[in-house]
């Protein structure tokens, strides 16, 4: 399977940007599929995943600001991000595997997302 994220950009803090992945399968087949980041300086970290069987988990970060979900028909996750904050500011990526709720072996190339404060 092929990854491809879209819809980062630059944004003002507070406000609101979502993130596309469109794979080259059926997500439906796909076990777990997830947003996570690079922030500058650090590792790549979990933002959020989702199962096919419709559980999903969040980083205590953005819990109760973004909110991840799965289009089977367009085989597309999303991520919506709001009350962005500077903090946020990194490259996310998209990720698939097999096993839940841990991290796959499949990614997309990562789309840059800039939060000026």
């Amino acid at each position: 399977v092929q990854l491809v994220e879209s819809g980062g950009g630059l944004v003002q803090s507070g406000g609101s940007l979502r993130l596309s992945c469109a794979a080259s399968a059926r997500i439906s087949d796909i076990r777990v599929m997830g947003w996570y980041r690079q922030l500058p300086g650090n590792k790549r970290e979990l933002v959020a995943d989702t199962t096919n069987g419709g559980s999903t988990r969040y980083a205590d970060s953005v819990r109760g600001r973004f909110t991840i979900s799965r289009d089977n028909a367009k085989n597309t996750v999303y991520l919506q991000m709001n009350s962005l904050k500077a903090e946020d500011t990194g490259v996310y990526y998209c990720n698939a595997g097999a096993i839940a709720f841990r991290m796959g072996d499949v990614w997309g190339q990562g789309t840059q997302v800039t939060v000026s404060s």
